[in-house]
């Protein structure tokens, strides 16, 4: 039993050190740092990407035995990036004892251009001696964030406008109207029943960010390439959609419902927006409503600036706060993946 057990756990190391290995062949960039009894690591699996991408950041710590490390804040240190996940790998011990302490992050372009990954500082100490740190220091790392758009695109088709479908209304419950007649004990009853049944659903209930919803349309949309196929008009109607629907979720603002005149006629009233957000929509809608209806054909680059301003937009405006239940999303991609499955 022993060494059936000393069996596995060398197999076990094997499998462990090549995941290692792997992992660390897959970074583009590698820049060591050295000071005194820490080794750090700073990696990037990419230097150029698009805007629709998002490039995985790790931090490997090496520290002598007594010392421990403290990470960056990469949030903190964030100007042109948005941070998507992080996942702390945890510890291991080296062949020399050293203890690897091992951080990743997934950020996000915010808008197309050249720009740097910040420097990081990461502060060290011996544990015996808390009042002493040092402070070991990375250097920028330079990066490419192409356009939405690429460098050559075929001439962009604008469809004719399609006729205006009124959607159906959703029609009244029966069960509503047969409760209505029901006596006053039966609904107490059934009341006092319907909410502790509400309440239990609660609990399972799953809650994300506007601006996380928003940037999962948004990735969506870029997937779908339809700049690429000349499919520009559908692509104003969706980008537009989102950008209502975050508005709604995020100000409680009920945009999606409404036309461009009457949003517009409603917004300088509106005080959760400040007046250089308030432009910054008039200016995105009234554009996107010479594409959708009166057949004006976009040059690439204001293709490119109307993403870039929904970005810039809800990344100017995100909060954690507002939360918005995507129970039934979620559920509905789980069923399809088992159905796949």
């Amino acid at each position: 039993m022993t060494s059936m057990l000393a069996g596995l756990l060398v197999l076990a190391g094997c499998g462990k050190g090549s995941k290692e290995a792997a992992a660390r062949t897959k970074f583009e960039v590698d820049k060591v740092y050295e000071r005194g009894p820490a080794v750090v690591h700073v990696r990037l699996d990419k230097t150029k990407m698009t805007i629709a991408d998002t490039v995985l950041l790790q931090f490997e710590a090496t520290l002598q035995p007594g010392y421990q490390v403290q990470m960056p804040k990469v949030d903190k240190a964030l100007e042109n990036f948005g941070l998507v996940d992080w996942d702390n790998l945890g510890e291991r011990l080296d062949e020399k004892n050293n203890v690897v302490t091992t951080y990743q992050y997934r950020l996000e372009p915010l808008l197309s251009g050249k720009y740097e990954i910040p420097a990081f500082t990461f502060a060290f100490q011996d544990v015996n001696d808390a009042g002493t740190k040092h402070e070991l220091t990375s250097e920028p790392i330079a990066v490419e964030v192409t356009s939405l758009l690429g460098d050559q695109r075929a001439k962009l088709v604008i469809e004719d406008i399609e006729g205006v479908v009124e959607m159906p209304r959703a029609a009244l419950a029966w069960w509503i109207w047969v409760l209505a007649g029901l006596g006053l004990a039966v609904a107490a009853g059934a009341g006092w029943f319907v909410l502790r049944r509400r309440r239990t659903k609660e609990l399972g209930r799953i809650f994300q960010p506007a601006h996380e919803l928003a940037y999962t349309r948004l990735r969506a949309l870029v997937a779908e390439n339809l700049v690429e196929q000349g499919r520009t008009k559908e692509f104003y109607e969706r980008i537009s959609g989102i950008l209502r629907y975050y508005i709604e979720d995020r100000f409680n603002l009920h945009a999606p419902e409404r036309t461009t005149e009457e949003f517009l006629a409603e917004l300088p009233y509106a005080q959760v927006l400040s007046a250089p957000d308030k432009e910054v929509l008039k200016e995105f809608l009234t554009h996107c409503d010479l594409v959708k209806f009166a057949k004006h054909e976009p040059t690439t680059e204001q293709v490119q600036r109307t993403f870039d301003l929904v970005k810039d937009f809800i990344e100017r405006t995100r909060s954690d706060e507002h939360q918005v239940d995507v129970t039934d999303q979620v559920r509905a991609a789980g069923a399809v993946k088992a159905e796949v499955a």
